[in-house]
């Protein structure tokens, strides 16, 4: 496989707990429980149902990935050996995917910005940033998959947001 193309399936294999943590509270709509987190400060759409499900979520896919990491194919997309970590990586990294979404709500409110009306490029690098960050707490990752999150996971979120809208699960392209 091409150097670069490894890089890039390696960073995007690292970040699946942030990427599905993400995604996890649109697709959770049918739970009854909508408790906003601060309505004032985030808007109703930050629920205590979304950031419980995207964490344990992040938690439960970096367990999937522990019990995938002894087949080969698996073990060349890892960029850390999974069995030395515990899944507080994958739970970090779900709680950071919420903190940044959730920080760049609050920032979104005070500019005056209403819930859904876009605001590039932060709508789609606050998980990113957030699931890095407190990820770091465990590991840090090398510079070159940090660089490469920073750089596709904005078209990867676009993407999704785009398929989600098509497929009515989001009220939104963005």
């Amino acid at each position: 496989m091409e150097g670069w193309l490894l890089l890039v399936l390696q960073a995007l294999y690292f970040f699946l707990p942030v990427y599905l943590a993400n995604m996890a509270p649109e697709l959770v709509g049918w739970i009854p429980w909508k408790k906003s987190v601060w309505e004032k400060g985030l808007g109703k759409n930050k629920t205590w149902r979304g950031v419980i499900v995207a964490v344990v979520v992040g938690g439960l896919v970096f367990y999937v990935q522990k019990l995938l990491y002894s087949f080969g194919f698996f073990n060349q997309l890892s960029i850390i050996d999974y069995s030395d970590f515990s899944i507080v990586l994958g739970l970090l990294m779900g709680i950071g995917a919420m903190v940044g979404d959730m920080g760049e709500s609050y920032f979104k409110r005070k500019l005056g910005l209403k819930p859904g009306e876009s605001w590039k490029p932060w709508d789609q690098l606050d998980f990113v940033i957030g699931g890095l960050l407190l990820g770091m707490f465990v590991y840090v990752p090398p510079v070159s998959i940090m660089a490469v999150l920073l750089i596709v996971s904005p078209v990867l979120h676009i993407l999704a947001n785009r398929i989600g809208y098509w497929l009515k699960i989001h009220d939104t392209k963005w």
